[in-house]
C-alpha cells in the first residue's frame, strides 16, 4: 500500500494582500500533486483538514481546488479528506465547500456521526450518499474525524469507543485528526491535544495522519504531521513543511518519507540594530548595508524561480522619534534592491525614552534592577552620560539618607558636592544653585521616602 498523507494547503491564502500569494498556495498544491502522487502511483491521497484557507471559497481558489482533484480523478486516485478549524461548516449550516466536493465526487469527506442515544458513531462510507466516517482502501480502514479545538482531549475518549466498535481488523487503521499537539506549539498557552490522550487512540490506530501545525514533526513513528504546503506568514519561513510518501508492508510497518522538493516562495528575515545611530539617515544606511550583503536577490534569468518575501526588523534603542524614520523608502530600495516580490519592515526598537533597563536580567536582584533603572534614567542627560554610573550611586545615597531621616541640608550638600565637579569637568559654567530650590526638592524627596517607608511596613 502507498499513500500521500497531505494537509494544511490553505487555496485561496490572500497573505499581505498579494494576488500572488494566492497563486503560491495553487502552485505548492499542483507541483505536489505532479510530484509525488501520479509518478508514484499512489493508492489513495489524504488530506487531513484545511483544503481551503476560509469558509467562504472564492472562485479562483475553487477553480484552483477543482484542478488538482480532477488530476487525481482522472488518475483514478481517490482523494480522503476531513474539515478542518479553515474550511469546516457553519455551526448553523449543513453546508460547506468540503461536503459540496464530496457530494460531486472529487474527494470523499469523513465526518463522524451520532447514534440513536447521541453517542458518537463511525459509520461506513455510503457511495450512492458520498459520505459516511470510514472509507475501506487497499487494504485501510480510513477514520475521519472533525475538527475539535480546544475540547480534542476531551474528545478522544469518545473517539476510542467509537473506534472499537468500527476497528478493522485484518485492516491497516488510518485516523485523519486536525489538532494541536503538546510540545509542538509555538503558542504555549494555546490548549492542546496531550501525548498522553493521544497514545490511548494507538491500540487502535496504525496511523494517525494530523494536520493543523504548519511544521513537520513525527512521535513514536506513528503519528506524523507533514506541515503545510506553504508558509502562511514569514513567522513560520523557518519551518519545516512539506508532505509524507508512506509505503506500508505486508506486516503493516510504516515507512514514512517526507518531501518538499517542490515549488515554494522563498522568504528571509533581516534585522537591524539601531542603537547608536545617530538619526534616521545613519539607520537608513544601516539597513541598506545589510540589504547588500545579506538579502536574497530575485534571479530574474530563471523562469522558475520566484521572488523572495523579505522583512526587516528594526531592533534596538532608537535615540529619536519613530516619526523620523522613512519607512516607505526602506521598503521601495529593498524592492529595487533585490527584485522582492514583498517587503516589509517591522519597527520593534524601542524609543530611547523608553529604553530603561533594557536586557536586564529577569533574575536580577531588587539592588540591581534599582541602580539600573537610575541609571538608564540619568544617561538620557548628555551633562552625566558619561559619569551615569557614579551619579546613579549618588541618588541611590541620597535615597538612603532620606529613608534614615538625614537632614535635606546634609541630602543637598552631598548632592551639590558630586553634581559641581562634573559640570565643572564637562567645560560647563555652573550657576549659583538656587538653594531654596534644591532645599525645597530635597525636603520633598525626604517625605516621599518616608511615606513609601512606612506604606510598605504597614504592608507587612
Amino acid at each position: 500500500m502507498k499513500f500521500l498523507h497531505i494537509a494544511d494547503i490553505h487555496l485561496g491564502c490572500r497573505r499581505y494582500n498579494l494576488d500572488e500569494r494566492v497563486k503560491d498556495f495553487a502552485r505548492a498544491w499542483l507541483d505536489v500533486l505532479q510530484t509525488y502522487a501520479l509518478p508514484n502511483k499512489v493508492d489513495f491521497v489524504l488530506i487531513a483538514g484545511d483544503f481551503f484557507n476560509a469558509r467562504k471559497v472564492e472562485p479562483e481558489a475553487m477553480n484552483h481546488a477543482i484542478a488538482g482533484l480532477s488530476l487525481l480523478r482522472e488518475a483514478g486516485i481517490p482523494v480522503v479528506a476531513i474539515e478542518g478549524n479553515h474550511d469546516q461548516k457553519d455551526a448553523v449550516s449543513d453546508y460547506s465547500w468540503m461536503r459540496s466536493l464530496s457530494r460531486w465526487g472529487y474527494l470523499k469527506l469523513l465526518e463522524p456521526t451520532h447514534d440513536e442515544a447521541g453517542h458518537l458513531a463511525l459509520v461506513p462510507w455510503d457511495e450512492e450518499a458520498q459520505t459516511g466516517s470510514y472509507i475501506d482502501i487497499a487494504g485501510a480502514r480510513i477514520f475521519g474525524t472533525h475538527w475539535y479545538g480546544t475540547s480534542a482531549n476531551a474528545a478522544v475518549p469518545l473517539l476510542v469507543e467509537a473506534l472499537r466498535r468500527a476497528h478493522g481488523d485484518g485492516l491497516f487503521n488510518i485516523l485523519l485528526l486536525h489538532t494541536d499537539v503538546e510540545g509542538q506549539l509555538n503558542r504555549p498557552n494555546i490548549p492542546a491535544l496531550s501525548i498522553e490522550r493521544m497514545k490511548e487512540l494507538r491500540g487502535l490506530v496504525d496511523y494517525l495522519a494530523l494536520g493543523h501545525t504548519h511544521k513537520r514533526f513525527e512521535i513514536e513513528g506513528w503519528a506524523f504531521n507533514p506541515g503545510s504546503l506553504e508558509a502562511v506568514s514569514i513567522d513560520e519561513y523557518k519551518e519545516e513543511r512539506g508532505v509524507y510518501l508512506v509505503e506500508v508492508d505486508d506486516d503493516a510497518q510504516v515507512r514514512a518519507e517526507h518531501f518538499r522538493a517542490y515549488t515554494q516562495r522563498p522568504f528571509q528575515r533581516l534585522n537591524f540594530d539601531v542603537s547608536g545611530a545617530t538619526d534616521a539617515d545613519a539607520v537608513h544606511e544601516g539597513v541598506m548595508e545589510v540589504i547588500r550583503r545579506e538579502a536574497r536577490r530575485h534571479d530574474q534569468a530563471d523562469e522558475d524561480a520566484l521572488a523572495p518575501i523579505i522583512e526587516i526588523n528594526l531592533r534596538g534603542h532608537l535615540g529619536f522619534k519613530n516619526s523620523l524614520l522613512d519607512i516607505p523608502r526602506m521598503r521601495e530600495e529593498t524592492k529595487e534592491l533585490t527584485g522582492a516580490l514583498h517587503v516589509m519592515v517591522t519597527n520593534r526598537s524601542v524609543p530611547v525614552e523608553y529604553a530603561v533597563a533594557a536586557g536586564l536580567d529577569a533574575d536580577a536582584s531588587r539592588q540591581v534592577r534599582e541602580r539600573r533603572i537610575v541609571e538608564d534614567l540619568i544617561a538620557r542627560d548628555n551633562r552625566y552620560r558619561s559619569r551615569a554610573h557614579e551619579m546613579a550611586a549618588l541618588v541611590l545615597e541620597a535615597k538612603q539618607l532620606a529613608l534614615s531621616d538625614e537632614s535635606p541640608e546634609k541630602i543637598l550638600d552631598l548632592i551639590e558636592q558630586h553634581i559641581a565637579p562634573a559640570a565643572e569637568g564637562a567645560g560647563e559654567q555652573l550657576a549659583p544653585a538656587d538653594e531654596p530650590e534644591l532645599a525645597a526638592t530635597a525636603t520633598a524627596l525626604h517625605a516621599l521616602e518616608r511615606n513609601a517607608l512606612k506604606a510598605v511596613t504597614s504592608d507587612k
